[in-house]
């Protein structure tokens, strides 16, 4: 008696459902592979291993990139604008020459500015102190060029009379080469621009 052979069409179907099954599997292998390959790495970019007196491994967590350049960021505007604007007659020469260090052109054209306006003469002229209170920036650090804002309060003191004011600006902060001591922080200011600047009253202070 002759063996019946199989429907053709019932073959090819079945071998189809085979292949299409080791395709889906393997498919989801690589899924696996490739996540686990991901999370591996995500996690050895982010801690650093030692190994004890004992000999075991342990974990240090590092602190995260983003962190380190918004500290960076905002202690280089504190600097700068420190140098740019706590300034007198004994000091301003050295505290300038610092600040343009910390900045580009923006920085240059602006100091140049305020030297034909005689700012930095009546200084020197009627004694003046003008001294920084309280530096606040607020830094966008999503994507370089890092966008800035920054509300500086200062008084000038011309002897018998003692104003305040308050200054905002704000520009742009881009990476450079550390220069040590004169750009510590590796971050370079352009497009500063001093947006406003107002008298605060007395009532408004106390």
């Amino acid at each position: 008696m002759k063996t019946p052979y199989k429907n053709i069409y019932t073959v090819l179907k079945l071998n189809r459902l085979i292949v299409l099954a080791v395709v889906i599997c393997a498919a989801i292998i690589s899924i696996v592979s490739v996540v686990m390959v991901l999370k591996v790495h995500r996690d050895t970019v982010n801690h650093a291993f030692v190994v004890n007196t004992e000999g075991s491994v342990i974990p240090l967590k590092l602190v995260s990139q983003k962190e380190n350049i918004e500290v960076e960021a905002l202690a280089h505007l504190e600097l700068f604008h420190t140098y740019f604007y706590n300034i007198d007659g004994s000091n301003y020469e050295k505290n300038l020459e610092k600040a343009l260090w910390l900045g580009n052109s923006s920085v240059d054209a602006l100091y140049r500015q305020k030297k034909a306006d005689g700012v930095y003469n009546r200084l020197l002229q009627y004694s003046l102190v003008q001294k920084v209170l309280s530096i606040k920036s607020e830094v966008d650090i999503q994507k370089e060029p890092y966008t800035f804002k920054t509300t500086t309060i200062f008084e000038v003191n011309r002897g018998s009379v003692i104003d305040t004011y308050e200054l905002k600006t704000t520009g742009n902060l881009i990476h450079v080469d550390r220069n040590f001591p004169k750009n510590t922080h590796g971050l370079l200011i352009t497009n500063f621009f001093e947006n406003s600047l107002r008298k605060i009253e007395q009532d408004q202070e106390s």
